[in-house]
């Protein structure tokens, strides 16, 4: 039997842009977090290696449509154990 995957997102804590962020995450498979972006108007512009990037008035909207909301520590410690996290060291040079 397959294990129920499960989107999640956080609260937004990180200013950019003249507006506050969230991240979105898989707990378990990339395809199904494009996939939920996808169908969530999510632009691919917007991933970044582990997560998508949404800003905080998409929050309640990706909730309804089924994301699962959790603290950030929470997120994080769900992608370090999915085994998609890609750590700070590991990520390019900035551009």
């Amino acid at each position: 039997m397959l294990a129920h995957m499960v989107i999640l997102v956080d609260s937004p804590l990180w200013p950019a842009h003249g507006r506050m962020w969230s991240h979105l995450v898989s707990d378990r498979d990339l395809g199904e977090l494009h996939a939920f972006a996808a169908r969530n108007d999510i632009p691919r512009r917007a991933f970044d290696l582990d997560h998508y990037d949404v800003p905080e008035e998409s929050l309640e909207r990706l909730v309804a449509a089924g994301a699962r909301r959790v603290s950030a520590g929470e997120l994080t410690r769900a992608l370090i154990a999915s085994g998609l996290r890609v750590r700070a060291k590991d990520r390019p040079a900035a551009r």
